[in-house]
């Protein structure tokens, strides 16, 4: 009998039932595509160690005029910044107000109505939700700008190591995030607790926030029935996204500075940081399914492991969720609690280059991309930094790819294999095991783990089976399509 070609589209799928993804990749963890070669993503390094006290919740660097690079993160409870030397200062506002490490619903005593429901019965998911705190932090120029979504005020500190962060004079007070615009100003979002207001001051001047004939200062309550979830910077405009729409605002100058429009409907924003701005769009997780906004509209995105994720997510601490591009290699990342966990221990990428998805498990909890420094650094929940996409180590996690089943034959007689002939960049870098079933639904054998030869010498039968590569974590592999040779056992 010839050869089967075990050749595999690029991306996970992860949808419907384990035969619907015959033939497709279906599961995996620290692993990309590019041109279809399977190979390891970059691992990382440690670059700064318990910079917090608790898992920080946003993560932001720049570098100031005199070319110093800077990192900046906040806690439910903290604010601090760090040098690129790893000089950790505690920045925290005076009289900050603490919010919550974790999210909470009171479905408990006291959460609903007296006598609604029976007695020992689980409670509906009707009581006060808190989200856990997560912060907005952006530049005003060299200068960092900062607000908890549990305290509402806007900070500024002005590089001093000395001094605290403070309340930006005259600034609004109850908002829920913040956004510099590419204009120099800077949107106040759900400013003076209204869910729904965008306040912005002066343009060049942070200080100026109510609106005259002699500034651009002023505000913009929402047409909408959400509330403001998060804003941020896109193709010359500005996105502020709900959690019901999404509305765009564009510079036209004196006397109404801001054109507002909706640019999408039934695309809210799951949680606040989980928005992220590539240069081939906007890109965030809705509460069941993911979005992007290209300049002009809003579409949902094809979801190949949409089971995947919604399905095996905690829903109850979703405003941990978090985003950020990896533009070195065109994707869009989401970090995000599982069902069985409190912190975030998964992870689902987009690659906007190639049009597959990326699914796996890492503890991040904030990060940025690569820019004024040399890779993308990510904070676990700890709160020790890392220099990512950086050599081949993982901290003991698998590398690896699982594949759905692959139908041997024409998946009505029994195939007895013999022979598998490999394809990898450097041989030996990988190691297969293969599972196989007679049935669907049937019991599954596992076969291996093999290591490569050339040929390799392999013995197992069945009408399907899948493919597991378990990749070295010390060389960047790279993985292709490898053959296996198998005879016909005979129907069944």
């Amino acid at each position: 009998m010839p050869f089967i070609s075990l050749k595999l589209p690029p991306g996970f799928f992860r949808n419907g039932t384990d035969l619907e993804g015959a033939g497709r990749w279906r599961d995996g963890s620290l692993v990309r595509w590019r041109e279809g070669s399977l190979r390891p993503i970059g691992g990382w390094r440690e670059r700064v160690s318990n910079m917090f006290s608790a898992a920080p919740r946003a993560l932001i660097a720049w570098q100031d005029n005199s070319g110093a690079r800077w990192i900046a993160g906040g806690t439910y409870d903290s604010l601090k910044v760090v040098t690129s030397g790893g000089v950790i200062t505690d920045i925290t506002p005076s009289g900050l107000a603490s919010g919550i490490e974790d999210a909470a619903v009171n479905t408990g005593f006291g959460g609903g109505f007296f006598g609604s429901d029976v007695y020992g019965s689980v409670r509906p998911d009707a009581g006060n939700f808190s989200e856990a705190t997560t912060w907005s932090l952006d530049n005003f120029g060299q200068y960092l700008v900062a607000c908890s979504v549990s305290d509402g005020k806007i900070y500024e500190w002005q590089l001093n190591t000395g001094a605290l962060a403070a309340q930006i004079t005259n600034s609004p007070t109850g908002c829920v995030g913040l956004v510099v615009t590419e204009e120099r100003f800077l949107f106040a979002l759900g400013a003076d607790n209204d869910p729904r207001k965008v306040a912005w001051c002066d343009q060049e001047n942070n200080t100026t926030w109510t609106a005259a004939a002699t500034n651009q200062a002023g505000s913009q309550t929402l047409q909408t029935p959400g509330q403001i979830m998060a804003g941020i910077r896109a193709d010359g405009q500005t996105l502020v996204v709900t959690d019901i729409d999404a509305h765009r605002a564009i510079y036209v100058g004196p006397p109404f500075v801001y054109q507002w429009e909706r640019v999408g409907s039934s695309c809210g924003l799951a949680a606040r940081k989980a928005i992220t701005a590539t240069d081939n769009g906007v890109f965030w997780m809705g509460q069941r399914g993911f979005f992007r906004f290209d300049g002009q509209n809003v579409q949902e995105l094809p979801c190949e492991v949409h089971d995947a994720v919604f399905k095996d997510i905690n829903t109850a601490q979703i405003s941990k969720t978090w985003a950020v591009s990896n533009g070195q290699h065109g994707e869009a990342w989401w970090f995000y609690c599982s069902a069985g966990s409190t912190e975030i221990d998964s992870y689902v990428a987009y690659d906007y280059k190639e049009n597959h998805w990326l699914i796996g498990k890492m503890d991040r909890t904030a990060g940025f991309d690569r820019g004024v420094f040399r890779t993308p650094i990510y904070a676990d929940a700890t709160s020790d930094l890392y220099d990512h996409e950086t050599g081949f180590t993982y901290d003991g996690l698998e590398v690896f790819a699982e594949s759905g089943p692959a139908m041997l034959g024409n998946g009505e007689r029994l195939l007895n294999a013999h022979k598998l002939i490999p394809d990898e960049g450097t041989q030996g870098d990988v190691t297969l095991t293969f599972k196989t079933r007679r049935y669907p639904n049937g019991a599954e054998t596992s076969h291996g783990p093999y290591t490569m030869g050339n040929p390799t010498s392999i013995r197992f039968s069945g009408r399907q089976a899948r493919m597991r590569v378990t990749g070295s974590t010390l060389t960047g592999w790279r993985f292709g399509v490898p053959r296996i040779n198998a005879t016909e056992a005979g129907r069944r």
